[in-house]
């Protein structure tokens, strides 16, 4: 028996009368209101308008909830659709289930579509919200504890997690806390690129790139010590492939776009592209009008 480890909850679900108020989904929605706040304090210091990320939100956030759950639910197809499964847990979201992969896809995808509509940059959006991905992915691992989800091999070390359910397979034991080490994975993840974008100034996506590809290499080892079921191709665990391609896809990216696009946006909003230039239309008018008087000048005096 360890003297030391990590207790699981008991529950992870209240009720406030009829209705049940789940840990999972509070993590989630935690992780969406500190993404959204961040990333909104990082446009406003880039010189967009406030609001602008709460608005692009409003597509990304469903798009990738939507994304995440089908991720999930088409590599884990079994756990849904196989001999005496039901396929209407398929949509049960809070029982957990969310794949990061689809998640980031579709929640692009929403996120360009709202972008496209206000006229904004999707790199320069992405950046800007970047290191509050990071933070909020920190947050959202937590409702896998709650969960009693997730977890990795047996252990005795002290900060092992203590699994007390039996439900779904689960065998009560002390097990590696994976869900805690990507949570703090992920905070590194969202540190490192806060430094490097102030340290190199990162431009047209690569801020964002450099936290897709810190977040691969953690996932890499952090998977590699799960032990929930999962297809496996060559001997490594699907979502291990999947984290080496997006490595590779967002590192080559981080080079190209450094050659064909080096240093950062100057604008992010389109008002902000007006203001300035209506002040050098006006001022190359006043300058010009000045000309003007001076070349009269001379003319009358003469």
């Amino acid at each position: 028996m360890n003297l030391a480890y990590i207790p699981s909850p008991s529950h992870g679900v209240q009720y406030l009368g009829p209705i049940p108020l789940r840990a999972y989904a509070f993590c989630i929605i935690i992780g969406v209101f500190v993404a959204v706040w961040f990333g909104n304090k990082r446009w406003i210091a880039r010189g967009g308008q406030s609001g602008t990320v709460a608005d692009i939100a409003v597509w990304a956030v469903p798009f990738g909830l939507v994304g995440g759950r089908l991720y999930h639910v088409i590599t884990d197809y079994e756990l849904y659709f196989s001999e005496g499964r039901d396929w209407v847990d398929a949509f049960k979201v809070w029982e957990g289930g969310l794949g990061i992969w689809g998640a980031i896809a579709l929640g692009a995808l929403g996120a360009w579509i709202g972008a496209r509509r206000r006229g904004i940059p999707m790199p320069a959006y992405a950046d800007a919200v970047a290191p509050g991905i990071a933070f909020a992915q920190a947050i959202g691992r937590w409702g896998n504890w709650f969960n009693q989800e997730l977890y990795g091999r047996e252990t005795h070390l002290p900060w092992a997690l203590h699994i007390t359910s039996s439900e779904g397979g689960r065998v009560p034991g002390y097990y590696h806390p994976t869900f805690l080490y990507e949570s703090l994975w992920c905070v590194g993840v969202g540190l490192l690129v806060l430094w490097a974008d102030r340290r190199f100034t990162l431009g047209h996506g690569r801020a964002f790139a450099l936290y897709v590809a810190a977040y691969c290499v953690g996932r890499g080892w952090i998977e590699y010590m799960r032990v929930d079921d999962a297809h496996h191709i060559l001997g490594l665990r699907l979502n291990d492939w999947t984290a080496l391609l997006v490595f590779l896809l967002a590192v080559a990216y981080i080079v190209v776009s450094a050659k064909k696009r080096p240093g950062r946006e100057a604008v992010v909003e389109p008002g902000d592209s007006d203001g300035p230039a209506e002040g050098a239309e006006a001022g190359a008018g006043a300058d010009a009008g000045a000309e003007g008087e001076e070349k009269a000048a001379p003319a009358e005096k003469s």
